[in-house]
């Protein structure tokens, strides 16, 4: 079966509402509005550009005094843009600071504004901090960096900065092996013991799951039959990508009300294969989820085939449905269920939905309502898939540990 050449309207409607969205808070251009977004849905911004374009076909006449609004846009998104920057300037500030109150020491400041200034530049940095009682100028900062200072002390400094930006960049989650893993990575050779040093020494952390707590249903006798367990809690049996995913969805609290979160996930290499986010549980949430994973397989590799596949939930209504029911049987997928009212027999996907609460939903202000919260898991999912650590497959990134496979499958039909 050929590779398919369309999106579905999901898909071409959640990337034009998160471009709109992109260009309206953070200010950018059209075009890095498009590379941006079409980075996090693995689409050319060609295609994403004919998309926007086609959203905006109807709208052809401008109404009188459009250019005067434009420009008084254009002069709230540049506020915007300011207010955004100083709240990164104080949120990266007061991790690095640390805690203990009072101002830090000039030296610690001069530190901080080496580590950022080539995001926020100096003047703006020295502003935002006098502003909020850090009282710092500009000269100070240039006449601290001509005294001399010894090369440990600046060898120190140069690596602290560096994970630093290493634990932002990886949403700031990662405990002391991860990061020191990850440094390792990207090629800085540190020991633990250093790594551990220095996290103190910038006041960062990683973040501690906590307790979920899990209601439990009774089986409801009248149910018509469902998929028998094909997994049996082994999640540590497949051997390639595409053997087995797990599915499932989780709640997230916005100010517009409830809205809930999708995921499919390939349980060899724990990659997010499809997601979505939908203001109601129907069983259109987790059916449009499983089209856009076999999307994902279809798109990247005209060979693949869900022969053999095998499609593993929890016992909700949702995934018992009879149309989600047909959509499984129509695409060659075996579905199992776990048993009723025992969260283990869905572990794995128990775990990913954990991580999306404590690394993202718990760790973020009230989301306004869908459009914002959508965007963000976006984020994440990119980030999660292509960047971020995970244990269970040697502490890789998924797509990473899949391409590995591919790799040593064809060196392995080469030999």
């Amino acid at each position: 079966m050929g590779a398919p050449r369309k999106f579905d309207e999901e898909t071409r409607a959640r990337a034009v509402r998160m471009y709109e969205d992109r260009i309206r808070e953070h200010g950018e251009s059209m075009a890095a509005a498009r590379r941006h977004v079409g980075a996090l849905l693995d689409i050319k911004p060609a295609t994403l550009r004919n998309w926007v374009e086609k959203s905006e076909r109807p709208a052809v006449d401008r109404a009188p005094g459009s250019v005067s609004e434009s420009e008084e846009l254009k002069a709230l998104r540049r506020e915007v843009a300011e207010l955004r920057r100083a709240n990164d300037i104080l949120r990266t500030a007061s991790a690095f600071f640390g805690g203990g109150g009072g101002r830090p020491p000039t030296a610690v400041i001069v530190d901080y504004i080496d580590a950022h200034k080539d995001r926020f530049g100096v003047d703006p940095i020295a502003r935002v901090l006098t502003e909020h009682g850090v009282a710092i100028a500009p000269s100070t900062y240039y006449a601290a960096r001509k005294r001399g200072i010894s090369a440990a002390i600046l060898a120190d400094a140069y690596t602290a900065n560096a994970l630093f930006d290493l634990w932002k960049t990886n949403r700031g989650v990662y405990g002391v092996r991860k990061l020191w893993l990850a440094a390792r990575r990207a090629g800085h050779i540190l020991g633990r013991d250093q790594v551990a040093r220095l996290m103190r020494l910038t006041g960062i952390d990683g973040v501690v799951r906590g307790r979920r707590t899990t209601i439990t249903t009774e089986r409801d006798r009248d149910r018509p039959a469902r998929h028998p367990d094909l997994i049996g809690r082994a999640w540590s049996r497949p051997t390639r990508p595409d053997q087995w995913w797990v599915a499932d969805f989780t709640y997230c609290w916005t100010l517009s009300g409830f809205c809930y979160t999708a995921f499919c996930v390939d349980v060899y290499s724990r990659r997010i294969l499809g997601w979505r986010v939908m203001t109601s549980k129907s069983t259109p949430l987790v059916s449009s989820v499983l089209e856009q994973a076999l999307f994902t397989r279809r798109r990247s590799d005209f060979r693949f085939t869900a022969t053999g596949l095998v499609h593993h939930s929890d016992a909700g209504s949702q995934y018992t449905s009879l149309a989600f029911t047909e959509t499984l049987r129509a695409s060659g997928i075996a579905g199992s269920i776990g048993s009723v009212g025992d969260a283990l027999d869905n572990a794995l996907m128990e775990s990913a939905i954990g991580l999306y609460k404590t690394e993202l939903i718990d760790r973020s202000p009230a989301f306004t309502g869908r459009a914002e919260l959508e965007r963000e898991t976006a984020e994440w999912v990119h980030w999660y898939n292509t960047e971020r650590l995970h244990s269970a497959i040697g502490y890789l990134p998924p797509t990473e540990y899949e391409h590995l496979y591919h790799q040593q499958t064809i060196s392995t039909e080469a030999a």
